[in-house]
Parts: structure tokens; sequence; C-alpha cells
């Protein structure tokens, strides 16, 4: 929009510096109003419990390095940002069956600070969710243990990590057996997490691989638009 001030200033006269623009986003006025369309928007499409899956991703700061070059050295490192690898990290929840998303979180730190701030974000969200798919970074216990307590009768639909260990709670236990007894069935129903990465593939490819903003504030308003815009072209299909 910055760029395009110089055409609309060659046809309507306005005479605004590209600032302005990049001030909006540090603005919490337009971080609320993009809140409330997106509660309007679920609240319209009635999305009250549904079958969601959760992934993160990151955007580097700069053009010379690829994310997705990156993202290896990344998960080696703790999906951790670094002093040399500046990263900013997002995680969003999506519903599979629309392909919207209900909450996102982002982050500089890492991507589970970003995970924590989506967590929030959804407490803020008239939803209760009826199934959770998350990849093994966070398959542990205490992640099945806090949406078994926060969201009643919700299936998680998590990977075994190779030290794993009957031990716990009695979801954990039940979410095991059903991996072991049903395995069919149970990795149908984790590998729907695949519509988080299609749904990353589809918004770099529309909106770009990087976050033109640096600021810890215009940087998380800046994704924010992107999901806002993610579910306006897929309740638009």
């Amino acid at each position: 929009m910055s760029i395009l001030l110089l055409i609309f200033s060659s046809l309507n006269d306005v005479d605004i510096s590209y600032k302005t623009v990049e001030r909006i986003y540090d603005d919490e006025q337009v971080k609320l109003v993009l809140f409330n369309l997106h509660s309007i928007l679920l609240n319209d499409l009635n999305i009250k419990k549904p079958d969601t899956c959760g992934d993160g991703t990151g955007y580097l700061l700069t053009i010379k390095e690829h994310y997705a070059s990156s993202a290896q050295k990344l998960k080696e490192d703790g999906k951790k940002t670094t002093k040399k690898r500046k990263v900013f990290f997002t995680f969003a929840l999506m519903d599979v069956e629309k392909r919207l998303y209900i909450a996102y979180g982002t982050s500089f730190k890492s991507e589970k600070d970003a995970y924590n701030q989506a967590i929030e974000m959804l407490n803020h969200l008239d939803i209760d969710l009826n199934s959770i798919r998350l990849d093994r970074y966070y398959s542990r216990q205490s992640t099945v243990k806090f949406f078994t307590e926060q969201f009643e009768d919700i299936k998680c639909y998590l990977i075994p990590k190779k030290n794993v260990t009957v031990k716990g709670n009695f979801d954990w236990k039940r979410m095991l057996e059903q991996f072991i007894n049903d395995t069919q069935n149970y990795l149908g129903e984790y590998f729907k997490r695949n519509q988080s990465e299609s749904g990353f593939s589809e918004d770099k490819r529309r909106f770009g691989w990087r976050i033109p903003q640096k600021l810890p504030n215009r940087s998380d308003i800046s994704y924010f638009v992107i999901i806002a815009w993610h579910n306006l072209f897929w309740i638009g299909q």
C-alpha cells in the first residue's frame, strides 16, 4: 500500500507519506477492528465446535535468506531465534473443514511463544474445540492435559515420540491406546494437519515470504492482516 501511494498521489492528489501507512500497524484500534472482523466472521459461519489443526511457520526479516531453506536449522536449534538469524515466528489454529484460521500468535522469540499467544487468543473467543492435531514438537502429556482440561470431550491427535511412556493421566493413555489399536483411522485424522501446511504455502505465495515490518507490534498486526485476508478468500470461494 505504501508503494501504491505514488499512484494514488498522481490520480487523486493524495499527499501523505508512506510512513502514514507504516504507523497504522502500530495502532491498537486497528488490531481491535481486525479482531472484531475476525470474531464476526467466525460467528456468522457458526464455527462453535470445530475440528482443528495447528502448526507454526516463520518469516525471515531479510530477502537474503529463504525461510524454507533455514527451517531444518531452526528445528535443530529448538525453533528459536538466534543473533545471527532473525526470524518472525507465527502459529495458527485452523478449522480443517472450512480451512479458516481460528486463532493465531506471533513471536520473535520462538514458535512455542507464538503457540502460547495463539492459545491466549483462543481463550478470548467463544469457541469450543472438538478435536486438535499438532505436530510432534507438541507431542507431550502436558499438551493433552491442557486441552482436555480446557475443552470437554476434545479428541487429541498427536504422534508419540520415541521415548513415550504410558505413565500419565487417563486422556493421555486413551490417546495412546487409540493410536495402537486403531492406527489407520488415527493417522487418517492426524494427517488432516496437512491443511495447516497447505494454508501457510498458500499465504506465502499470495502475500510473500517476508514480513516487511520489523517492530513487534507492527509485525503482529501485519500477520493479522494476512489471517484476515486468508479467511476472506476462503469465504469468497
